[in-house]
């Protein structure tokens, strides 16, 4: 059995397409799974559905973007956050612009519904026995801190706790990853999107299983960033000041020195 897993592909198709074309190149896959943050902060959203759903063999959860989406939330600041620190009125303003564009787009083009009956989780038992989760950011979530270098114990222990599964895949955190902690291996499948690694090519991961055992390569695709902004620039994206920073290599998680 080979399973491909990739998430945060953040409405960009030129990315999705490099991993797409990698996939095809290893051939003989018999799923993919496409863990959240699939539309929302790019300049196609419309294109990556059309092209996550023209797939004999995929599965998609939603991951916080999509929940941005669809049901109104947003990312901080909050309105309560501006009225106790008017400074960020402009950042509540682009935040309400990017999701307000990419709800319209889909809208338009009639996928609300589809986004909206995606699932949180998906589940499987591997052939050597092993439970397999695939999840946004972390079992039973699909946002919060997610898996990310420096976490101390006990923020692990949140990760896992509870855990009805011996291996677990997220994304959120655009950062390629993988551990063990309370006999749980952890996999972060990096980003198709919007990178902050070092490395900015788009990424994923092959699953390979059989009844002997299981194994697990990041792999990675490259693509044309800069036309990835010419885009964004094409269309008038209302956040592209945001987003831009990107694929220029200036945006750093918070989180990371």
């Amino acid at each position: 059995m080979r399973i491909v897993l990739l998430s945060d592909i953040h409405g960009n198709t030129l990315a999705l397409d490099a991993v797409l074309a990698d996939i095809e190149a290893l051939g003989n896959v018999d799923q993919i799974w496409v863990l959240g943050d699939l539309v929302a902060m790019g300049p196609d959203p419309v294109g990556v559905l059309e092209r996550l759903t023209a797939l004999p063999n995929v599965r998609c959860t939603y991951g916080n973007t999509e929940r941005y989406v669809l049901d109104g939330r947003r990312p901080w600041p909050q309105v309560e956050d501006v009225l106790a620190e008017p400074s960020l009125m402009p950042r509540l303003l682009q935040i309400a612009r990017n999701f307000g564009w990419t709800e319209g787009a889909l809208a338009a083009a009639g996928w609300l519904d589809w986004l909206a009956e995606l699932p949180l989780e998906l589940a499987l038992t591997l052939p050597d026995g092993a439970r397999l989760l695939g999840v946004h950011a972390r079992p039973g979530h699909f946002d919060g801190h997610g898996l990310r270098p420096g976490l101390k114990p006990e923020q692990l222990d949140a990760l896992t706790d509870g855990c009805p599964a011996d291996l677990v895949c997220v994304g959120h955190t655009h950062w390629a990853m993988q551990l063990v902690h309370n006999d749980i291996h952890l996999v972060n499948l990096g980003s198709v999107s919007n990178p902050v690694q070092e490395d900015w090519r788009a990424s994923y991961v092959l699953l390979e299983a059989d009844e002997a055992g299981h194994k697990l390569t990041h792999r990675r695709a490259a693509y044309n960033r800069s036309a990835v902004i010419e885009m964004l620039e094409q269309v008038r994206h209302p956040a592209r000041d945001h987003i831009i920073p990107f694929f220029q290599g200036w945006q750093k998680p918070s989180w990371h020195d």
